[in-house]
């Protein structure tokens, strides 16, 4: 159930004959390969960003960079492996609020320690979210969605990629905010989900960015907020949450980012952090996550873990809120 790619096998011969890591530079750097544990199966937004760093870090510090899968459980079974790796640097999860943020909550027994057995490196992407309907909805615009739902309390359905996941949590944190009852229905991935929408069976769908916007160029569905602080330029002009709901505070980062295991030396955590920051900054990459409907975050460990802890705040509140259980 593992599937490992190895993202640069010669990068450190190749590196180094060309002067680009000193001796004493590689000393704050690991000695063997290092690891990039991505939490779900290959192909998807996450590990495509896993693997577009991963190459380009690589090439950047000389040293072999493997992507190694790891599906299951919502990320727990990745983040776990992480959290008793050695703290030698040689591994990182490329982690996000499922395992980290989310699970905490809603999860009754985890065999690790979210807020203790991590260390931050650094905070790559938001893969933000949206309230998409199909493009024949009677619904024009999330305000009228939301009235809609005042007066017929639980008739007004949302779809979703199943329970407890973040676009689940979302249309909660939409409906606690908006003071509404919504129906969920979980579904086992986008895809489904989707089609239902578009078919009529759901109202609307929370769903990110990268699938709305194939949806809305094909002039299948619209979008009626994005869960942001700015707009989104593929969405033809579809609004904030914020603006759409006159609610303050809408933005719901979906962050994606890098830790380490707990114990790893500070000053590895720090070059690591530098090196994949100059990396996360360069045109490439930008250019490969606009194609993914990412935004470019690209900050450094303290932003990461002010994150970390607002998030799980968020969803704390959410899930006791809303007596969701896993």
């Amino acid at each position: 159930m593992k599937k490992r790619t190895l993202v640069s096998v010669f990068a450190a011969l190749s590196v180094m004959a060309a002067g680009g890591v000193s001796t004493a530079q590689a000393q704050d750097l690991p000695t063997k390969p290092i690891h990039i544990v991505v939490p779900f199966t290959p192909g998807g937004a996450q590990d495509i960003v896993g693997r577009a760093i991963g190459s380009k870090l690589a090439e950047r510090i000389g040293i072999p960079v493997i992507v190694d899968n790891k599906p299951g459980a919502g990320g727990v079974i990745a983040a776990d492996s992480v959290a008793k790796a050695a703290p030698d640097g040689t591994t990182l999860f490329l982690a996000s609020g499922g395992a980290i943020s989310i699970a905490p909550s809603l999860l009754s027994k985890l065999p690790y320690d979210a807020a203790k057995d991590f260390a931050p490196v650094a905070m790559l992407v938001d893969t933000p979210m949206t309230v998409a309907v199909r493009t024949a909805s009677p619904f024009k615009t999330l305000a009228e969605l939301l009235d809609a739902a005042k007066k017929n309390p639980g008739k007004v359905s949302f779809a979703s990629t199943g329970n407890g996941t973040i676009t689940h949590l979302t249309g909660e944190y939409l409906a606690q905010r908006a003071g509404v009852k919504l129906l969920h229905v979980p579904y086992r991935g986008a895809g489904p989900a989707i089609t239902d929408v578009m078919g009529g069976q759901v109202d609307f769908i929370v769903t990110s960015v990268a699938s709305a916007e194939a949806m809305v160029t094909g002039k299948k569905m619209r979008v009626l907020g994005t869960f942001t602080g700015r707009r989104i330029a593929s969405l033809q002009g579809a609004p904030t949450v914020t603006e759409a709901t006159g609610l303050g505070h809408m933005e719901v980062p979906v962050w994606a980012g890098l830790l380490a295991p707990a114990k790893t030396p500070p000053a590895m955590l720090k070059r690591l952090e530098a090196e994949l920051l100059a990396v996360c900054q360069s045109p490439a990459i930008h250019e490969q996550f606009d194609k993914l409907g990412a935004l470019s975050i690209c900050a450094g460990a303290p932003e990461l873990e002010r994150m970390i802890k607002t998030d799980t705040q968020r969803w704390a509140e959410v899930i006791k809120q809303g007596g969701i259980q896993e």
